[in-house]
């Protein structure tokens, strides 16, 4: 059996337009189809979307230089030798690193709330007498023993108790989260929802300065 393998032989076999085939191959995924005897490369479903790639802001780039330059000063026998330092804030966890270490830099106190509890995992696998293996047992998560709304990072800058939640994307707040963000804002602290980094350096030095320091 012979391979059609180019557009117009393709479509004077199925009774098709060279422009159809053309559009269809523009537009869909690849497949092959049998039919009559021959094998016609068609399309099924529409392709799915590239994430985009992540670009560093300079924000991100900024922080780490900041970090190198305190690691040099740290261990300055090692600092020629010593690796980059590397961030991103296109996920809740690096977002959250940012944030936490960028506030430590700039004098304050900051550190990550665990909000998720600990993990208890009690599985394990066994062989039974026909020596198949199989998993049992589950896995569980206990209460991490934090306030429940709590925010993602715990604070403190310039004598100010400072609450931040990461929210990344489309994830929003829940209403025990927005219950956390009324006591702490009605007992006098700061309470601030970070969805990036740039944006967070932004709130960060119109509050407290490029420093640490007051206005």
């Amino acid at each position: 059996m012979k391979k059609a393998t180019t557009t117009s032989a393709a479509a004077g076999t199925y009774g098709m337009t060279a422009a159809k085939i053309e559009k269809i191959s523009e537009t869909e995924t690849v497949s092959e189809k049998k039919t009559g005897g021959m094998f016609l490369a068609l399309t099924v479903g529409s392709a799915k979307p590239r994430k985009p790639r992540y670009q560093k802001p300079q924000a991100v780039k900024e922080l780490e230089e900041l970090a190198d330059i305190e690691n040099a000063k740290k261990h300055p026998q090692f600092a020629r030798y010593a690796p980059k330092a590397k961030y991103r804030d296109d996920n809740a966890n690096g977002l959250t690193r940012c944030i936490v270490d960028y506030i430590r830099l700039m004098g304050g106190q900051a550190e990550r709330v665990n909000t998720t509890g600990i993990p208890i995992d009690s599985r394990r696998q066994v062989t039974d007498i026909t020596g198949r293996t199989r998993t049992i047992g589950s896995l569980t998560w206990r209460p991490s023993g934090s306030t429940v709304g709590s925010a993602d990072i715990s604070a403190v800058i310039r004598s100010k108790a400072v609450k931040i939640e990461v929210k990344i994307g489309k994830d929003r707040q829940s209403p025990a989260q927005k219950e956390y963000q009324r006591q702490v804002e009605q007992a006098g602290g700061i309470y601030y929802i970070a969805k990036d980094f740039t944006s967070f350096v932004w709130w960060y030095q119109e509050n407290f300065g490029q420093k640490g320091g007051g206005k």
